[in-house]
């Protein structure tokens, strides 16, 4: 079975969602060393961070809809490409370092990710 190329690009949309929501994680926890007190206020007081909560909320309902839709084995291969695109955006967002061998091993996941892809599931 293969995706449809709405299914595929809503398949899509979920793999950049997700990334997404790893910058609003990470923006949050830099935005938390500027809060004065505890963690709770470091939470409470974090607008990234409820931003993040929010956009994970919003990515579990458009994650649910994809499902209803296509199967979990189609469309679970997409978090691979998410997954892949998180250390790029942190290299690139938040000049993260990222060594040879981690490219490398993110390079071979989204590998990994066009092979399922053209494998149909």
């Amino acid at each position: 079975m293969s995706l449809s190329p709405q299914n595929f690009l809503l398949c899509l949309g979920f793999s950049f969602a997700l990334p997404a929501g790893q910058m609003l994680f990470k923006w949050g926890a830099d935005y938390s060393k500027g809060i004065d007190g505890g963690f709770i206020q470091k939470v409470v007081f974090n607008y990234p961070l409820m931003g993040a909560f929010g956009w994970y909320g919003l990515t579990a309902l458009f994650w649910f809809y994809i499902l209803t839709r296509v199967p979990l084995s189609l469309a679970y291969p997409f978090s691979i490409l998410g997954a892949g695109l998180v250390p790029i955006l942190a290299w690139i967002l938040f000049r993260e370092i990222i060594t040879p061998q981690a490219w490398l091993g993110y390079a071979i996941m989204l590998v990994g990710f066009l092979l399922i892809a053209r494998s149909g599931g």
